[in-house]
Protein backbone atom coordinates (compact mmCIF):
# COMPACT_ATOMS: atom_id res chain seq x y z
CA UNK A 1 0.00 0.00 0.00
CA UNK A 2 1.01 3.24 -1.10
CA UNK A 3 1.78 5.65 1.93
CA UNK A 4 3.62 8.73 0.40
CA UNK A 5 2.89 10.26 -3.10
CA UNK A 6 4.77 8.84 -5.96
CA UNK A 7 6.28 10.65 -9.09
CA UNK A 8 4.37 9.29 -12.03
CA UNK A 9 5.70 10.30 -15.77
CA UNK A 10 2.64 9.56 -18.30
CA UNK A 11 4.45 8.90 -21.62
CA UNK A 12 1.60 9.77 -24.58
CA UNK A 13 -0.60 12.14 -21.67
CA UNK A 14 -3.39 13.54 -24.00
CA UNK A 15 -4.71 10.44 -25.37
CA UNK A 16 -7.90 8.48 -24.65
CA UNK A 17 -6.30 6.36 -22.19
CA UNK A 18 -3.34 8.92 -21.11
CA UNK A 19 -5.65 11.88 -19.94
CA UNK A 20 -7.58 9.41 -17.34
CA UNK A 21 -4.59 7.99 -16.37
CA UNK A 22 -3.41 11.85 -15.37
CA UNK A 23 -6.66 12.81 -13.93
CA UNK A 24 -6.71 9.71 -12.04
CA UNK A 25 -3.36 9.96 -10.97
CA UNK A 26 -3.94 13.50 -9.53
CA UNK A 27 -7.00 12.50 -7.70
CA UNK A 28 -5.24 10.14 -5.45
CA UNK A 29 -2.38 13.29 -4.94
CA UNK A 30 0.13 11.58 -6.75
CA UNK A 31 3.10 14.28 -8.76
CA UNK A 32 2.67 13.75 -12.51
CA UNK A 33 4.35 14.81 -15.14
CA UNK A 34 2.36 14.37 -18.73
CA UNK A 35 4.50 14.20 -21.75
CA UNK A 36 2.80 14.30 -24.79
CA UNK A 37 4.09 16.28 -28.04
CA UNK A 38 1.41 18.82 -27.44
CA UNK A 39 -0.88 19.89 -24.64
CA UNK A 40 -4.52 21.77 -24.89
CA UNK A 41 -4.62 24.40 -22.87
CA UNK A 42 -6.21 23.24 -19.62
CA UNK A 43 -6.39 24.41 -15.76
CA UNK A 44 -3.30 24.33 -13.91
CA UNK A 45 -2.72 22.09 -11.35
CA UNK A 46 -0.36 22.38 -8.37
CA UNK A 47 0.93 18.76 -9.32
CA UNK A 48 0.56 18.55 -12.64
CA UNK A 49 3.34 19.21 -14.75
CA UNK A 50 2.66 19.43 -18.80
CA UNK A 51 5.71 18.46 -20.86
CA UNK A 52 5.64 19.33 -24.62
CA UNK A 53 8.75 16.83 -25.99
CA UNK A 54 8.97 13.83 -28.30
CA UNK A 55 9.85 10.80 -26.73
CA UNK A 56 10.85 9.17 -29.98
CA UNK A 57 13.93 11.24 -29.67
CA UNK A 58 16.89 9.70 -27.57
CA UNK A 59 18.14 12.48 -25.87
CA UNK A 60 14.49 13.77 -25.07
CA UNK A 61 13.73 10.12 -22.73
CA UNK A 62 16.20 9.98 -19.91
CA UNK A 63 15.05 13.37 -19.52
CA UNK A 64 11.40 12.53 -19.47
CA UNK A 65 11.45 9.83 -17.23
CA UNK A 66 14.13 11.67 -14.55
CA UNK A 67 13.40 11.27 -10.85
CA UNK A 68 10.42 9.14 -11.20
CA UNK A 69 8.90 6.59 -9.66
CA UNK A 70 6.91 5.32 -11.78
CA UNK A 71 6.71 5.22 -15.57
CA UNK A 72 3.27 4.63 -17.13
CA UNK A 73 3.38 4.34 -20.93
CA UNK A 74 0.22 5.49 -22.85
CA UNK A 75 1.87 5.70 -25.95
CA UNK A 76 0.74 3.12 -29.24
CA UNK A 77 2.87 -0.01 -29.51
CA UNK A 78 3.90 0.91 -32.82
CA UNK A 79 5.37 4.03 -31.30
CA UNK A 80 6.86 2.43 -28.18
CA UNK A 81 8.69 -0.68 -30.00
CA UNK A 82 11.49 1.58 -31.34
CA UNK A 83 12.40 3.15 -28.05
CA UNK A 84 11.71 -0.32 -26.74
CA UNK A 85 15.80 -1.08 -25.57
CA UNK A 86 16.52 2.48 -24.63
CA UNK A 87 13.51 2.64 -22.15
CA UNK A 88 14.06 -1.35 -21.09
CA UNK A 89 17.63 -0.06 -20.03
CA UNK A 90 16.57 3.55 -18.83
CA UNK A 91 14.13 1.74 -16.33
CA UNK A 92 16.38 -1.28 -15.25
CA UNK A 93 19.36 0.97 -14.43
CA UNK A 94 17.21 3.78 -12.46
CA UNK A 95 15.29 0.68 -10.69
CA UNK A 96 11.84 2.65 -12.03
CA UNK A 97 8.68 0.78 -12.25
CA UNK A 98 7.07 1.29 -15.74
CA UNK A 99 3.62 0.03 -16.54
CA UNK A 100 2.32 0.20 -20.09
CA UNK A 101 -0.86 0.44 -21.72
CA UNK A 102 -1.92 -2.54 -23.72
CA UNK A 103 -3.59 -4.40 -26.25
CA UNK A 104 -6.62 -6.97 -26.03
CA UNK A 105 -5.52 -8.73 -29.13
CA UNK A 106 -3.18 -10.73 -27.51
CA UNK A 107 -5.81 -12.50 -24.73
CA UNK A 108 -6.81 -15.26 -25.02
CA UNK A 109 -10.54 -15.61 -26.68
CA UNK A 110 -13.00 -18.19 -24.97
CA UNK A 111 -13.25 -19.40 -28.37
CA UNK A 112 -9.68 -20.55 -28.17
CA UNK A 113 -6.61 -18.85 -29.95
CA UNK A 114 -5.80 -15.38 -29.07
CA UNK A 115 -8.21 -12.39 -29.88
CA UNK A 116 -5.99 -10.78 -33.06
CA UNK A 117 -6.89 -14.15 -34.62
CA UNK A 118 -10.76 -14.41 -34.35
CA UNK A 119 -12.65 -14.47 -37.58
CA UNK A 120 -13.90 -10.71 -37.41
CA UNK A 121 -11.33 -9.10 -36.24
CA UNK A 122 -10.86 -6.35 -38.17
CA UNK A 123 -8.16 -5.91 -40.48
CA UNK A 124 -7.44 -2.21 -39.67
CA UNK A 125 -6.81 -3.03 -36.20
CA UNK A 126 -4.42 -5.72 -36.67
CA UNK A 127 -1.11 -3.67 -37.01
CA UNK A 128 -1.45 -1.47 -33.67
CA UNK A 129 -2.82 -4.97 -31.86
CA UNK A 130 0.22 -6.80 -33.82
CA UNK A 131 2.44 -3.94 -32.13
CA UNK A 132 0.89 -5.14 -29.16
CA UNK A 133 1.03 -8.46 -29.18
CA UNK A 134 5.01 -8.04 -30.00
CA UNK A 135 5.99 -5.84 -27.12
CA UNK A 136 4.50 -7.88 -24.93
CA UNK A 137 6.71 -10.43 -26.34
CA UNK A 138 9.73 -8.53 -25.60
CA UNK A 139 9.18 -7.13 -22.16
CA UNK A 140 8.63 -11.44 -21.08
CA UNK A 141 12.05 -11.52 -22.13
CA UNK A 142 13.96 -9.00 -20.58
CA UNK A 143 16.29 -9.63 -17.26
CA UNK A 144 14.65 -9.50 -13.89
CA UNK A 145 15.90 -6.48 -12.54
CA UNK A 146 13.53 -4.61 -15.02
CA UNK A 147 10.17 -4.30 -13.07
CA UNK A 148 7.44 -4.03 -15.48
CA UNK A 149 3.71 -4.38 -16.09
CA UNK A 150 1.33 -4.14 -18.68
CA UNK A 151 -2.23 -4.02 -18.64
CA UNK A 152 -4.78 -5.04 -21.45
CA UNK A 153 -7.83 -3.79 -21.65
CA UNK A 154 -11.60 -5.49 -22.43
CA UNK A 155 -12.15 -5.76 -26.76
CA UNK A 156 -14.58 -2.55 -26.45
CA UNK A 157 -12.20 -0.12 -24.56
CA UNK A 158 -13.88 3.25 -25.14
CA UNK A 159 -14.68 6.82 -22.91
CA UNK A 160 -17.68 5.96 -20.53
CA UNK A 161 -18.14 6.60 -16.49
CA UNK A 162 -15.71 5.98 -13.40
CA UNK A 163 -18.08 2.87 -12.10
CA UNK A 164 -14.96 1.35 -9.92
CA UNK A 165 -17.39 -2.09 -10.35
CA UNK A 166 -14.67 -4.26 -12.60
CA UNK A 167 -13.22 -7.30 -12.43
CA UNK A 168 -9.41 -8.27 -12.80
CA UNK A 169 -8.43 -11.21 -14.90
CA UNK A 170 -5.31 -13.04 -16.02
CA UNK A 171 -4.41 -13.81 -19.61
CA UNK A 172 -7.99 -13.76 -20.96
CA UNK A 173 -10.51 -11.71 -22.50
CA UNK A 174 -13.09 -11.13 -19.92
CA UNK A 175 -16.61 -11.18 -20.86
CA UNK A 176 -19.90 -10.29 -18.96
CA UNK A 177 -23.02 -12.32 -18.58
CA UNK A 178 -24.16 -10.86 -21.96
CA UNK A 179 -21.16 -11.98 -24.02
CA UNK A 180 -19.84 -8.59 -24.06
CA UNK A 181 -15.55 -7.66 -23.76
CA UNK A 182 -15.70 -3.68 -22.30
CA UNK A 183 -14.29 -1.28 -20.17
CA UNK A 184 -14.48 2.51 -19.68
CA UNK A 185 -10.71 4.44 -19.70
CA UNK A 186 -12.00 5.93 -16.53
CA UNK A 187 -12.20 1.71 -14.74
CA UNK A 188 -9.16 0.83 -16.68
CA UNK A 189 -7.23 3.78 -15.19
CA UNK A 190 -8.57 3.21 -11.77
CA UNK A 191 -7.46 -0.77 -12.18
CA UNK A 192 -3.86 0.83 -13.67
CA UNK A 193 -3.33 3.06 -10.42
CA UNK A 194 -4.56 0.20 -8.39
CA UNK A 195 -1.73 -2.15 -9.76
CA UNK A 196 0.79 0.63 -9.22
CA UNK A 197 -0.13 1.74 -5.87
CA UNK A 198 -0.25 -1.89 -4.67
CA UNK A 199 1.46 -3.96 -7.09
CA UNK A 200 0.18 -7.20 -7.54
CA UNK A 201 1.33 -8.26 -11.43
CA UNK A 202 4.78 -7.42 -11.26
CA UNK A 203 6.15 -9.07 -14.72
CA UNK A 204 3.38 -9.75 -15.64
CA UNK A 205 0.23 -9.14 -17.71
CA UNK A 206 -2.90 -8.76 -16.36
CA UNK A 207 -6.42 -7.78 -18.33
CA UNK A 208 -10.01 -5.72 -16.47
CA UNK A 209 -13.43 -5.91 -18.01
CA UNK A 210 -16.88 -5.32 -16.37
Amino acid sequence: MVTAPLKIVVLGATGMAGSRIVTEALTRGHHVTATARTHAEAPAHDRLNRLAADVTDPEVLPQAIAGADVVISALPARGVLPLFAQLAEQVRTSGVRVAFVGGAGSLRHPDGGRVIDQPGFREEWKPEASAHVELLDRLRTLPDDVDWTFLSPSALFLPGERTTAFRIGGDDLLTDAEGASRISAEDYAIALLDEIETPAHRRRRFTVGY
